[in-house]
């Protein structure tokens, strides 16, 4: 097969030296991962104040708790929207181009996220109602930034360092989930200082601050600030070259831009944008696209949906773990505002011993050890540490806590260093730009849908029947892992090769070509 004619925009992306415009990209888009975590997380910190606040019952003996269906919908909700903004925004990425309705998701971020901390009523019904309205088209917005960060920022990226910049803009969620955890900390503890009231045993009704109710809200509403500061610099950044280039077929346009922001001058290659163009406009349905990449798809979806699924069910050994190693209290011995400090601490003590260096460890590795691989490790390591706390949960849990919390923050670190952060990283390399959003967006939908596995069939499975379900559960999720272990091997390695080289395009771009000489010589 002759050689691929390389277009010159596409070649300078790939071999260009890393520079201010690729560490800016990783901050604007970082930016918003930040504050999609900041939104998705914080409400974990105030869930169990919005019990104390408008679910207690008096004579029960017991501080108020949100019933678990409506704690399962206040939680998830924002997911339910997350997989809906996902696929539309996804689609919306390919169609309209990537910095159109990337703006979108900012601003749609910004109102709800404020919007979250308001009430239509003061009864528990509408309270909840506006949270869980307000935070399901928060998450549509959040949606939107998973395919649409990735792709900008593979798009953007040389070949050699891709990897790194892309999950160095997921590790961003890393930093928003330390942030969630102290802002709530520090809010609640001012709260706390200025404040006082007993614990729950000593009164049970004046352990509830009624200024509380302005904290959660805060807390919430503070989301909209990262965003906003970001956006202008989002609105800022021009279409990605290969967008304008090979959808848009404006190859004129393209070399403008990326001319600009590589401070260098490309060249106009209007014809060659022509033919790479023919080739290579299949469509996500078609016969030629499964045959491409049909597996590589199988692959990226199933492999985010079974991880998902132990994910965001991690925390069903909270309850026993916090306890046991003094990050938290029975919360009949503490009053709304400290509950809310102590769970906001175990928070933040998780993600930055367990959580946040795993998201690093990857940037540094990804390139030298490659996605397949650490994706692998990932995923075994995971299930043997599950594994293990399911078989002995009743041992780590009375007999040796220190090893039942090392072992769970190990989960915590090889979920981030691993597949956590590999199947963010992979779909946005494996598949042809004209569909490249799309694919990211149905594999990150699909990641979601786990999600909600985790958080409302299998946290509802074990809010009953004692650490009996709990062990249940842990071991299930382990095998779960293994699953997303084996599903690994329908994905390949992207470490290295031009993104035109992984889906494909420049091989259809060289059969253009052969087919044209051929005709040229008959």
């Amino acid at each position: 097969m002759s050689s691929t004619p390389n277009l010159a925009v596409l070649s300078a992306l790939d071999e260009a030296r890393t520079q201010l415009y690729h560490v800016t990209t990783i901050v604007i888009a970082g930016m918003g991962f930040f504050t999609d975590a900041y939104d998705l997380f914080c409400i974990s910190t105030i869930s169990k104040l919005l019990g104390r606040l408008y679910y207690y019952e008096p004579g029960s003996g017991a501080p108020g708790k949100l019933p678990t269906p409506v704690n399962n919908f206040v939680v998830g909700v924002a997911l339910v929207g997350t997989l809906t903004g996902q696929l539309v925004f996804g689609w919306l990425g390919d169609k309209l181009g990537r910095k159109k309705v990337y703006g979108i998701t900012l601003i749609l971020m910004v109102i709800c996220a404020i919007c979250s901390g308001l009430s239509f009523g003061s009864s528990a019904k509408s309270v909840i109602g506006t949270l869980c309205f307000f935070r399901f088209w928060l998450g549509f917005g959040i949606g939107g930034d998973y395919p649409l960060s990735a792709t900008i920022m593979s798009e953007y990226a040389n070949k050699k360092t891709r990897g790194a910049f892309i999950a160095a803009v997921f590790a961003m969620q890393g930093v928003g989930i330390i942030a969630a955890g102290l802002v709530s900390l520090t809010l609640s503890a001012l709260f706390k200082y200025y404040y006082h009231a007993p614990s729950f045993q000593d009164d049970h009704i004046l352990s509830t601050q009624p200024e509380a109710d302005f904290m959660w809200r805060i807390v919430l509403m503070l989301g909209a600030v990262p965003a906003l500061l970001t956006y202008y610099w989002r609105m800022k950044m021009p279409e990605t070259g290969r967008y304008t280039a090979i959808i848009e077929g404006n190859a004129k346009q393209a070399a403008i831009d990326m001319g600009k922001v590589l401070s260098i001058e490309i060249q106009n290659e209007q014809e060659k944008v022509a033919q790479f163009r023919s080739v290579n406009e299949y469509s996500l349905l078609s016969n030629e696209f499964f045959a491409r990449h049909g597996w590589h798809l199988i692959g990226t979806m199933s492999t985010w949906f079974l991880l998902d699924i132990a994910f965001y069910s991690q925390n069903l050994t909270q309850k026993d773990i916090f306890p046991a190693i003094g990050l938290t209290k029975p919360p009949k011995e503490l009053n709304a505002l400290e509950e809310v400090f102590y769970t906001s601490r175990a928070m933040f003590v998780i993600a930055m011993f367990g959580t946040f260096p795993g998201y690093w460890f990857t940037v540094f590795f990804i390139e030298k050890i490659g996605r397949f691989i650490i994706q692998l490790i990932g995923f075994f390591m995971m299930s043997l540490f599950m594994l293990i706390m399911g078989i002995k949960y009743d041992y780590l849990k009375e007999e040796n806590k220190r090893l039942f919390a090392v072992l769970y923050g190990l989960t915590f670190f090889f979920a981030n260093f691993g597949p956590n952060s590999t199947t963010f990283v992979l779909p946005a390399e494996l598949f042809p730009t004209r569909v490249r959003s799309t694919c990211h967006a149905m594999s990150a939908a699909a990641g979601k849908a786990g999600a909600m596995v985790g958080v409302f069939a299998v946290q509802s499975y074990t809010s009953v029947g004692g650490t009996e379900r709990i062990k249940t559960a842990m071991i299930v999720m382990a095998m779960t892992n293994m699953l997303g272990f084996f599903c690994t091997f329908l994905v390949t390695e992207t470490k290295g090769r031009s993104l035109e080289e992984i889906s494909g395009e420049d091989g259809g771009a060289a059969r253009y070509v052969e087919k044209e000489a051929e005709m040229q010589d008959r």
